[in-house]
């Protein structure tokens, strides 16, 4: 029975993914943007100046995930990598005026998506899908971290 609860709970978390990704995509096509760029725009938003490395650790992504969604929002003009440090492989990016435009744009899109996968939900009940969620998550990343 664990077993299938488990698997039961992957299912559901991979709909919601999915689902999440299909509404990103619409909401996100007028600005050039998917659902694997805006990841890389809300890190910046809370942390400008970021490498292109450290966003992708941030985000648990591989490297090249990292440098194509990094590499379309830069030809989208919504970042740009500027050279400061002592060696200049190292390159930070910084949001453009486009990308500081479309913050609230992006936190109303976000915040929709989050309309609409708790409508109906009572306070108690969204309370303790986080609490659940997060729970998840820790449990997730401490198993990965293990496996290192």
């Amino acid at each position: 029975m664990d077993n299938m609860k488990q698997q039961s709970v992957g299912r559901w978390i991979s709909l919601l993914h999915r689902y999440g990704n299909v509404y990103m995509n619409e909401q996100l096509k007028e600005y050039n943007l998917g659902a694997g760029q805006y990841q890389f725009l809300a890190v910046l938003y809370d942390n400008e100046g970021l490498s292109q490395d450290e966003i992708a650790q941030q985000l648990k992504m591989d490297k090249g995930t990292a440098a194509r969604a990094i590499a379309k929002l830069e030809k989208e003009g919504y970042v740009e990598r500027k050279t400061f440090s002592v060696d200049k492989r190292i390159k930070k990016l910084y949001l453009t005026d486009k990308a500081h435009a479309f913050k609230s744009t992006l936190t109303s899109i976000l915040s929709g998506w989050s309309s609409i996968t708790t409508k109906d939900l009572s306070s108690e009940e969204h309370a303790f899908a986080m609490k659940l969620l997060n729970k998840m998550s820790i449990n997730a990343e401490n198993y990965l971290d293990n496996m290192k």
